[in-house]
């Protein structure tokens, strides 16, 4: 069995603001587990500017900001393992967790700091009518397609839904010769800030369906086409408001939710409205010395604002510690 003080689950931005800030109050056991091949997280895909201005005083990208994080935890050497899920949790504080190098790991720490982030909803949880053919993609998924494996998912694009992350890759798959086709959005606004929505969609004349749905999907083999339908105040589709795009590829603004299944397994008490854990001001959970931060409470909107909350839940596991040594 192995034994630390502190142990962070995820290695993104959260979790490795809270690894710092626990080693700067003077825990020295500390473990980050990371079920990637590498820390930073979605940082890591996100090379567009506009991260740290609080936090660091300046604007940088995604992969920059990690790297300011990573390079820190790296000279104060906090221990962190890579390629490791942890698979199962419990209310004694104990992980288990298993990675090639180590096999099945037995872990216990006095305190723990959930960071596992968010997940996006997979296509099968969406309703769209037509076959399962190629070229349906969610936002996040192409933009680890563009930006890290290098690769475009297709020229002729539509994009479902109105969240940060497509309307970024709406611009992002326009500078790298795509056309963007349109931006269907089922509401009567935009989801992003007018920040994202003037940078990414006004700035490249990308047209805007509000109060649309899409109907159906055309195309065996790949993708050929979608049909979307204007709705009522009832989110219905209204007929005699059809209307056919050609594409060649679908992107969509699915929904995030907390990546919250240690949670469960903890049997940690769940917030009906965000679908993370219930925390208090110190971001502790109702299970004394479990702390959670980040994506896994909400989406948020700002990476300095993860950051933030990861320093805060590393203040009050560093307190639980003390507090018991006392």
């Amino acid at each position: 069995m192995y034994e630390y003080d502190v142990v962070i689950v995820g290695g993104g931005p959260a979790g490795l603001a809270a690894a710092i800030r626990v080693k700067e109050l003077g825990i020295s056991k500390i473990l980050i587990l990371e079920k990637e091949e590498c820390l930073g997280g979605t940082l890591n895909q996100c090379i567009h500017s506009g991260f740290g201005e609080e936090i660091f005083g300046e604007e940088i990208t995604g992969p920059e900001y990690a790297e300011k994080f990573i390079k820190q935890v790296k000279k104060m050497g906090i221990e962190y393992k890579l390629n490791t899920t942890v698979f199962d949790f419990n209310r004694d504080k104990t992980i288990w967790a298993v990675n090639e190098e180590d096999g099945i790991m037995e872990i216990k720490p006095k305190a723990v700091i959930l960071a596992t982030g968010c997940r996006e909803k997979p296509r099968g949880a969406i309703n769209i009518a037509g076959s399962k053919s190629a070229g349906i993609y969610t936002a996040g998924m192409v933009q680890k397609f563009v930006n890290i494996e290098g690769y475009m998912p297709g020229k002729e694009i539509i994009i479902v839904g109105s969240g940060k992350v497509a309307l970024i890759m709406a611009r992002r798959l326009i500078l790298e010769g795509a056309n963007v086709k349109a931006v269907v959005e089922e509401a009567s606004t935009l989801k992003a800030s007018e920040k994202y929505i003037a940078e990414c969609l006004e700035d490249f004349n990308i047209p805007i369906k509000l109060s649309y749905t899409i109907i159906g999907l055309d195309g065996k083999d790949r993708v050929e086409g979608i049909t979307i339908a204007k709705v009522d105040e009832n989110k219905n589709p209204i007929e005699g408001t059809e209307e056919y795009i050609p594409c060649d590829t679908v992107l969509l603004s699915v929904e995030i939710s907390p990546e919250n299944e240690l949670v469960k397994k903890a049997k940690i008490e769940i917030s009906e409205e965000t679908r993370g854990p219930k925390v208090d001001c110190n971001m502790e959970t109702e299970l004394e010395g479990v702390y959670a931060c980040g994506d896994l409470l909400y989406a948020h909107e700002e990476v300095d604002e993860i950051t933030l909350e990861g320093y805060k839940a590393a203040e009050g596991a560093a307190n639980y510690i003390k507090s018991r040594l006392n």
